[in-house]
């Protein structure tokens, strides 16, 4: 307390013991927070490898469908085939929340409702593995969005988890003690004070 200036004051020890509550109340809330995001983020980490590891081994085995595809069909022809596609996507990012954080909500919608737009081309001279892979791609693209979808959302959450926890150390170890350490001394100061003012009434009334 030595380095801290502090004003002896019944109102200054009636602020630094609203402040004490205060703090002690956030504190609690956002322990509670913190606790829960940890939840929520635990969670999302392990579908985040489950949706990984889908993905990465369903384009292991597309890319080896596309070297057979390779394989069967000229450079040319291959390259002509997939040069115009039909179909397109487009994303939108909405917003939800959890736990007051807001992350992302990918959705898509193809162009056409048409499933055979996604072949750019006629089956009549390409590879049927060919349209194993496009096919096959086009299967992985709802794992795909979800798995970006949810390492977003653990960045996003990784983020908060660590400045709530900040918060929780700082009034923990710095505001919630500075303040009781403030109360009690302003208290000792008053009741010191009390007691001097006594024993000076106690001396002026033996005087007189």
């Amino acid at each position: 307390m030595a380095n801290i200036q502090i004003n002896p004051t019944r109102m200054e020890l009636t602020r630094l013991k609203k402040k004490r509550i205060m703090a002690l109340r956030g504190h609690k809330l956002l322990k509670d927070k913190r606790d829960e995001l940890m939840k929520q983020f635990i969670s999302l980490v392990e579908e985040n490898k489950m949706l990984r590891e889908r993905v990465e081994a369903k384009l292991k085995n597309s890319n080896q469908k596309f070297l057979l595809a390779k394989a069967e069909m000229s450079e040319e022809i291959l390259a002509v085939s997939l040069l115009a596609p039909k179909q397109s996507i487009s994303i939108d990012v909405t917003k939800h929340n959890i736990m007051g954080v807001e992350v992302p909500k990918f959705n898509y919608t193809t162009r056409t409702a048409n499933q055979n737009d996604i072949y750019s081309y006629g089956l009549a001279f390409t590879s049927p593995t060919l349209d194993d892979v496009v096919k096959s791609l086009y299967e992985i693209f709802d794992d795909m969005i979800k798995l970006a979808e949810v390492e977003k959302t653990c960045q996003i959450l990784a983020s908060e988890i660590e400045k709530t926890r900040r918060r929780v150390n700082a009034l923990e170890h710095l505001v919630i003690p500075q303040a009781e350490t403030g109360i009690k001394y302003i208290s000792m100061k008053l009741d010191e004070n009390e007691r001097s003012t006594q024993v000076r009434l106690m001396k002026t009334s033996a005087i007189r």
